[in-house]
């Protein structure tokens, strides 16, 4: 594995190439850091699914540079959806979609559905841009650390979870902290109307704003499976606890204004919710590195991306 903290265009080019040649490279967006491989080869698919533990029915999403990579993948996009792509790609947001053949069930997981994302950072634009001139047809990409462990937000973060998994062809690009914190908001697009299969940045008001629709939030469970949404996950090694009183000893995550009590181990004291959810995963992975046993966190009141920071926390402290 060979870790690249100047990300030139030679990088890039060399990237891109890996990538070609059927390697896994790790790479930074705007939500958290991505282990990509070429979305049409089987075999290098198979190697991320190798390096994070993750399940065959588990299915990717895939990386394009531009909407306009849009109608190779899916098979029918609703106006809705288009609107969506236009208002917030590049950005924090992932489209489910009808796909055609370019998907595989390697990719997708047996599913008839495929996920789309246009990420918001140079680095990882400026890879998909180079992996397409030169014939490829998109990166599949989870989050690039062991399935059901807390996502990197930095490259320092990927090196230490996967270093271990990863081959000496594998590369690993360092764009530094993502901005954003966690993952992309997921988006049913195969019904009438739009529906939340995972919160993220891009909020429910923003959706209904730019599509003139009521988002589908019925409680039934929909049959389509995506990232992140089983009820364990984002865990760290440390049992995290939700709004509980710290004890000397312990880890605390809240916002500035929670006073630190005497003993208690503060990981991270964000001035606002943009803070605390750019903060969360290196927060978690900090108690993990201090081999602290308890964390307390306490949740972001409101809506929109505190809804977010919200669902996380409650599946990182699930198996508590």
């Amino acid at each position: 594995m060979a870790f690249i903290s100047n990300c030139t265009a030679d990088v890039i080019a060399k990237a891109a190439q890996a990538l070609k040649d059927g390697h896994l490279v790790a790479f930074p967006t705007e939500t958290v850091y991505g282990l990509g491989a070429d979305s049409q080869s089987a075999d290098a698919v198979a190697k991320i699914y190798k390096a994070k533990g993750r399940p065959a029915d588990h299915p990717l999403i895939v990386h394009v540079s531009s909407l306009d990579a849009l109608g190779d993948w899916a098979s029918d996009v609703p106006e809705y959806a288009i609107a969506l792509a236009r208002k917030f790609w590049p950005g924090p947001m992932t489209l489910v979609v009808k796909r055609t053949e370019l998907a595989k069930d390697f990719v997708t997981g047996g599913q008839d559905t495929v996920g789309i994302r246009v990420p918001e950072h140079a680095v990882a634009l400026a890879l998909l841009q180079e992996f397409e001139r030169g014939g490829g047809r998109g990166v599949a990409a989870p989050s690039a650390n062991r399935f059901g462990a807390v996502s990197p937000t930095t490259a320092s973060a990927v090196e230490e979870e996967l270093a271990d998994y990863l081959s000496a062809y594998d590369l690993v690009l360092d764009g530094g902290a993502s901005q954003v914190g966690v993952e992309s908001t997921i988006i049913d697009c195969t019904g009438d109307v739009p529906r939340v299969l995972r919160l993220g940045a891009v909020t429910v008001e923003m959706i209904e704003a730019a599509t003139s629709l009521s988002v589908d939030d019925s409680p039934e469970k929909t049959a389509i499976r995506v990232s992140g949404s089983l009820e364990s996950h984002y865990a760290p090694k440390a049992k995290v606890i939700l709004n509980g009183v710290a004890q000397p000893g312990d880890g605390l995550i809240a916002m500035a204004d929670v006073q630190t009590p005497v003993g208690v181990i503060r990981l991270s004291a964000p001035n606002s919710v943009d803070e605390y959810a750019a903060s969360l995963y290196s927060s978690l992975r900090a108690a993990d590195s201090k081999s602290l046993k308890k964390v307390v966190a306490v949740e972001p009141r409101g809506v929109g991306l505190a809804e977010a920071i919200r669902d996380r926390l409650k599946r990182a402290a699930h198996s508590a």
